[in-house]
């Protein structure tokens, strides 16, 4: 078993920071979902999302990829410290309801 990092904030920010575009998007995108790391890339597409994932697209504006490594050290920080069923919450869109396992399902 490993020990928690004493400082979880500065263990995300040094992780953030020695990320490649395609590393950090990756990782992004596990935690966030494409379509929250495309909002927050300013692009409209997802493809545009897995494209950076991929490394066969890089991303034009150096702002853009500061705001993606900052919310990458948010998300590191919340899923360090949340329950699962409350970082889904975190998530924008809708959430299914836990009492009906059907909720979830389109109806036919």
């Amino acid at each position: 078993m490993t020990a928690a990092h004493p400082r979880p904030d500065l263990a995300a920010y040094a992780e953030a920071a020695r990320m490649s575009q395609p590393e950090l998007v990756a990782a992004l995108r596990d935690l966030l979902g494409a379509r929250l790391v495309a909002y927050l890339g300013r692009v409209t597409e997802t493809r545009a999302v897995r494209q950076w994932a991929e490394g066969t697209r890089s991303i034009a504006n150096p702002e853009d990829v500061e705001r993606l490594r900052i919310a990458y050290r948010a998300a590191r920080l919340i899923t360090e410290r949340d329950t699962p069923r409350r970082r889904t919450n975190l998530v924008p869109g809708p959430q299914p309801d836990p009492r009906r396992p059907s909720a979830g399902v389109a109806a036919a």
